[in-house]
């Protein structure tokens, strides 16, 4: 059974936005730190955000900061990134996951993933 599930992806033309949400079911989100991670074809996987359970806390990687904006809302039991100014190496796979600690680099054991949401940048 999903416990989170990744929408809003799709295909867009450089410099403009998207928003992605990850939706939880049999679980209270309020109760995880949240993680955005994304994956291109051929390349690593990258921690993208990471928001704590009662969003006091928030960090991104370099190449988004000032661009993307991680936030939460537990009463909807959902977690958003809002992707603006999207480049060409923007484009991934972009994941959801839920874990118990928080930590400002984001790494941290996770309980729970979605299957991701296929985000594309071109011109």
């Amino acid at each position: 059974q999903l416990q989170l599930v990744e929408s809003g992806g799709g295909l867009v033309q450089p410099g403009e936005s998207l928003r992605l949400s990850c939706a939880a079911s049999g679980i209270t989100l309020g109760s995880y730190t949240i993680v955005w991670f994304r994956q291109a074809p051929g390349k690593e996987r990258e921690g993208v955000s990471c928001i704590s359970n009662g969003a006091r806390s928030t960090a991104y990687a370099d190449s988004v900061k000032g661009r993307f904006t991680i936030s939460r809302d537990n009463a909807k039991n959902t977690a958003y990134l809002q992707m603006n100014s999207l480049k060409p190496e923007d484009t991934a796979v972009y994941f959801c996951a839920a874990g118990r600690r928080w930590s400002r680099t984001c790494l941290i054991e996770y309980d729970y993933w979605g299957q991701g949401t296929q985000v594309t940048v071109s011109s």
